[in-house]
């Protein structure tokens, strides 16, 4: 979403004046959080049945003395122009220009089953002499893989995984 992206820059252009894109990205997370935590505090900024400097307020009262004030302004745009939902979209964009800026990237690896620290160690070295920057790894675990693994990293999908091998080989005797 365009509007998401901007919002996003427009804050992460900001935190890079002040010198504060670290911190700013640390309480951005830590906001997140607490709407994962607590979801109906994100529906309720989100109503439109509740006045919006009652919203403003609530917003005020709660992250005031938790957070910057770039970060409380941004909160408070976000509700103001009704995209307070879209606060996750937001700091996942944040934190990609962040690390994108930090020469940083993100791979989620999916596999059958739980990476040994050996496996989870040397797929790392691979990725970042693959790329050249460091990497941040994330594993989770499909045992409907079967086997091998998916690797997401910078917009791009590496299946090695057995599930797609065999639909593969199903695909040819299907023809």
């Amino acid at each position: 979403m365009q509007t998401v992206r901007e919002y996003a820059e427009a804050l992460y252009s900001l935190s890079c004046e002040e010198n504060l894109k670290e911190d700013i990205a640390e309480e951005i997370a830590s906001v997140r959080d607490v709407f994962k935590e607590n979801p109906d505090y994100l529906k309720l900024l989100s109503s439109p049945s509740i006045e919006i400097s009652e919203r403003l307020g609530l917003l005020e009262a709660a992250f005031k003395d938790a957070v910057h004030e770039y970060v409380l302004s941004f909160l408070k745009l976000l509700c103001e122009k009704g995209h307070i939902a879209f606060y996750g979209e937001c700091a996942t964009e944040f934190e990609k220009l962040v690390a994108f800026s930090n020469k940083i990237s993100k791979a989620k690896v999916t596999s059958a089953v739980e990476l040994t620290d050996e496996e989870r160690e040397a797929l790392l070295e691979k990725l970042e002499i693959k790329c050249g920057h460091k990497v941040e790894l994330e594993t989770s675990v499909d045992s409907s893989l079967l086997g091998g693994v998916v690797i997401e990293q910078d917009g791009r999908i590496i299946d090695a995984s057995l599930k797609r091998r065999l639909s593969e080989v199903k695909d040819v005797m299907a023809k």
